[in-house]
């Protein structure tokens, strides 16, 4: 379906064109007075320089020519040279009705889809989940699915740190608790024990000891990097118990991303792109990529006309291990070989944007990456405490991630407690989805780019700006639907022109819902969904406190009222659902 802007602009376009002007001047935004009128194009003040015209004067020459147009009420030219453009009733309520119809909203699907990565996960194994991680997990899992949702072929891949110096750490660390066991035994020629040696609670603890020991003991952390590189070089007895590294942790982490309604596609890690690193590092020598440097094997990324300075990309260190700008090359790799992808997105804390950038531009340069491959990434801010430094808990440490998921659930929960309708279980479910959508919508609404504060009232109040509200928005409509459930059975639901004001606004922002959609993928910003569904729960709010729905005697009024409303239900739904939240039943 043809977005409402996209179907105004074609019309003016024409009339430039006609006129002997360049039809780009032709394009239609919502007006920014809407006390004036409802869209304008500001063309004729672009236009004026070119043709040596004076902006009113092209104005009006193309007022001129829509006077006739059907879907116009009123079109005027006004100094110096906008165009103010107000559309029929009749014309709103006909694309309103026809995107209601629409399987997905009004929302085309992509006439060439793209197969597209996401790379958002980035936990390391043997690590709990904590707050660090949220962000590039509920944004990368907002893009995947607003990308989906148009059509295109989308991969989400957790990409885990699992054959790191962490993964060395552990092993020495077992190995100093329980030398006895099979795996640090070379004689050792039975099969390995199928359960793990320690449960997801004792890993937890495992790490951060071993990591606090190596960084004050030199003999420690010597014995880390021993155990990693000979875990890397194929010693079996450190394979089979990375193994159950790998396995104990995934599963701790599947059900904590579960928690945050978050799934991947792949749950693929470092350690898969070892295969490709022995061909792909001696291909790049052959080809005369690469050169010493301090011991180092590097590859020049600079360019003649960069403003700053970017460093040569380090493809292995000086006694031949590799680092993650390796191991990035090499899934970048992979992922072409396997999956042929026209682009990438890379989830990623901003202050990785220089790594990014040297891995990228080694990717072009070396022909990893093909010229059609676009890699992106998508830096995001850190979530910050009201003091301004990166989230805490009260200790001062690192917050777990599952631990902040329950303290956002307990607050709402705290909030419905007085609800004598409700039984301990519905309570629960209904503090869980919305200390969920409380969470998740209160990073969304930001730019990813910027920091910002967590505030735990803020993001778990029914009113404002919040995830809840939208959902309680939501509810009300269900409740609305729900006693009017018998004249929906009976009656054809059939919209007709706006009685008033605040409807007419309804309905052209519900008409615009393909326009956001499409925008937030093109620019990748979920914020702009938040933003269009805070302003459509308003007006739908509004519309609500202003007629009597259920009331209301007049049949043909009633029943286009609760099509309206049942768009707007569907409207946001689709939109939370973008976002990955849900609705409750009742709040």
């Amino acid at each position: 379906m043809e977005r409402l802007l996209k179907k105004l602009s074609s019309i003016l376009e024409d009339k430039f064109e006609k006129h002997g002007y360049d039809k780009r001047y032709g394009m239609v935004t919502v007006s920014n007075r809407p006390e004036l009128c409802q869209f304008q194009c500001n063309g004729a003040l672009a236009a004026a320089k070119q043709y040596k015209k004076a902006p009113i004067q092209i104005a009006n020459q193309i007022v001129e020519e829509l006077k006739d147009v059907e879907e116009f009420e009123k079109v005027e030219a006004v100094n110096p040279g906008f165009i103010n453009i107000t559309l029929k009733d009749s014309f709103i309520v006909k694309y309103l009705s026809d995107m209601s119809e629409d399987k997905k909203l009004g929302c085309s699907e992509a006439e060439n889809p793209l197969t597209i990565v996401v790379d958002y996960g980035g936990a390391n194994v043997a690590k709990p989940l904590h707050v660090g991680h949220l962000r590039a997990a509920i944004i990368g899992e907002s893009i995947k699915r607003i990308s989906r949702f148009l059509g295109h072929n989308v991969i989400g891949d957790v990409h885990l740190g699992d054959w790191g110096l962490q993964i060395g750490m552990v092993i020495s660390e077992v190995k100093r608790r329980n030398p006895e066991l099979p795996y640090f035994d070379d004689n050792f020629t039975g099969e390995y024990p199928a359960e793990a040696p320690f449960t997801i609670d004792e890993l937890e603890e495992i790490y951060p000891a071993a990591s606090k020991l190596a960084k004050s003991d030199e003999a420690a952390m010597e014995e880390a990097r021993k155990a990693t590189f000979e875990l890397q070089n194929g010693k079996t007895g450190y394979i089979a118990l990375w193994k159950h590294i790998l396995a104990v942790s995934v599963a701790d982490l599947k059900k904590n991303y579960s928690k945050l309604n978050v799934e991947f596609d792949l749950w693929k890690g470092e350690s898969d792109s070892q295969k490709y690193i022995g061909d792909m590092v001696k291909s790049l020598k052959e080809q005369g990529y690469t050169y010493e440097s301090e011991g180092a094997l590097v590859i020049d990324v600079a360019k003649e006309d960069d403003s700053y300075t970017v460093p040569p990309f380090i493809l292995l260190k000086s006694d031949g291990a590799t680092l993650y700008s390796t191991t990035d090359l090499a899934t970048i790799l992979e992922r072409v070989k396997e999956y042929d992808p026209d682009q990438i997105i890379y989830v990623v804390d901003k202050r990785q944007g220089l790594h990014f950038e040297q891995v990228f531009r080694c990717a072009y340069k070396t022909k990893i990456a093909p010229e059609k491959l676009k890699l992106d990434f998508i830096g995001f801010g850190t979530m910050n405490g009201k003091d301004g430094k990166p989230f805490k808990t009260r200790e001062g440490g690192v917050m777990r991630l599952q631990d902040l998921i329950k303290m956002i659930k307990d607050n709402v929960r705290e909030k419905l407690k007085d609800s004598d309708s409700m039984d301990e279980a519905e309570r629960e479910e209904i503090a869980r989805i919305v200390g969920l959508a409380a969470l998740k919508y209160g990073d969304l609404s930001n730019q990813i780019t910027k920091d910002y504060v967590f505030d735990l009232d803020k993001f778990a109040s029914f009113e404002g700006n919040t995830g809840p509200y939208i959902q309680y928005t939501v509810v009300r409509i269900k409740s609305i639907l729900n006693k009017c459930q018998d004249l929906i059975n009976k009656e054809e639901l059939k919209l007709i022109n706006p009685c008033s004001g605040v409807e007419r606004d309804l309905m052209l922002k519900l008409s615009s819902f393909n326009e956001v959609v499409e925008k937030s993928f093109i620019d990748r910003t979920p914020n702009k969904i938040c933003e269009y569904l805070y302003d459509t729960a308003n007006l739908l709010n509004r519309f609500y406190h202003d007629n009597r729905i259920i009331s209301e005697e007049n049949q043909e009024k009633k029943v286009s009222w609760i099509k309206l409303i049942s768009i707007t239900k569907a409207v946001l739904e689709t939109g939370l659902e973008l976002l990955g939240l849900e609705v409750p039943e009742r709040m």
